[in-house]
């Protein structure tokens, strides 16, 4: 008598026991690890953790850092260039696909290709595209242009430029795919409506097409705007954060001085600084969801 109730528990557990690797994963390789980096952060630790409590001197340290300064400026310029380069090619690509060209299935192949490149594969392709005297600096010279210079990479006002460029033509696939799923499932009673009416079609894609892709945007802004928070190995790959400190980042700065200045507690106070924008942005997109799942259900 007993196994039946046992039997019938079974398939109601299941779930729950398949979920339990994951939910473990997350509790201690997540939360555990970042409780740790935030204990740490406040306390002395240099070469080996320390128990030495010191309050926010490693918070205070951190920000009259220069090179932490530095780093953050470097990072506000890639990602509003980075995120806004993105969603307007990954769109505009998106648009062309959907014209219905021929060949569909190969540009789509051939725009989303790079995204499956690692960042340090694009980034070595283009550090020597970028190198002056090969790449795109020495072909050009060799077509007949000797004075023609290409040297951002070695510049360093422009250095961080040029990952923003590698950046971008590895990510703006992604955006193409996910825009052209969202342009997909638009009504086409929509644009017969438009042609009826006689909208231009820019005109209906900025006051019709946009606002319907909100979610879709939305989400590609949050998967962008994660990435560019952990930027770190394209610049390790093209530049190594120079020329100097041109091109430094808040990742690399944490790395360096986890590894090479043996700074724990520096590196974790950094580490926290830069989990604080990630849960700006993940916090009002997960309580938005919650309410629509509440308003639905």
């Amino acid at each position: 008598m007993l196994a039946r109730p046992i039997r019938a528990a079974t398939p109601a557990v299941m779930p729950y026991a398949a979920l339990l690797p994951m939910a473990l994963t997350v509790i201690v390789a997540y939360l555990g690890t970042m409780l740790w980096t935030l204990r740490t952060s406040f306390t002395a630790s240099r070469t080996f953790p320390s128990d030495k409590f010191i309050g926010i001197t490693q918070y205070t340290r951190l920000f009259d850092n220069e090179r932490w300064m530095l780093s953050l400026h470097n990072l506000a310029v890639y990602g509003l260039l980075f995120i806004l380069a993105c969603l307007v090619i990954g769109f505009l690509l998106a648009v062309f696909i959907d014209q219905n060209v021929s060949g569909e299935g190969v540009l789509r192949t051939v725009f989303l290709y790079p995204y499956a490149m690692s960042f340090v594969a694009t980034g070595l392709v283009w550090q020597w595209l970028l190198t002056p005297g090969t790449g795109i600096d020495g072909s050009i010279a060799a077509l007949g242009f000797p004075d023609f210079v290409f040297d951002w990479i070695v510049d360093q006002d422009l250095a961080i430029y040029t990952v923003v460029i590698a950046t971008v033509w590895q990510s703006a696939g992604l955006v193409m795919a996910l825009m052209l799923a969202g342009l997909r499932g638009i009504d086409a009673d929509i644009w017969k409506a438009a042609r009826l009416d006689g909208i231009p079609a820019w005109r209906v894609y900025v006051s019709i097409i946009l606002p319907m892709l909100w979610p879709t945007v939305a989400t590609v802004f949050l998967l962008l705007a994660t990435s560019v928070v952990k930027l770190y190995d394209a610049v390790v790959a093209m530049t190594q954060g120079g020329p100097g400190t041109a091109s430094e980042v808040p990742a690399k700065f944490i790395m360096d001085h986890l590894f090479l200045r043996s700074n724990i507690g520096l590196a974790s106070a950094g580490a926290i600084m830069l989990l604080v924008p990630v849960v700006a942005l993940l916090a009002p997109y997960a309580y938005a969801r919650s309410r629509r799942a509440r308003s639905g259900a």
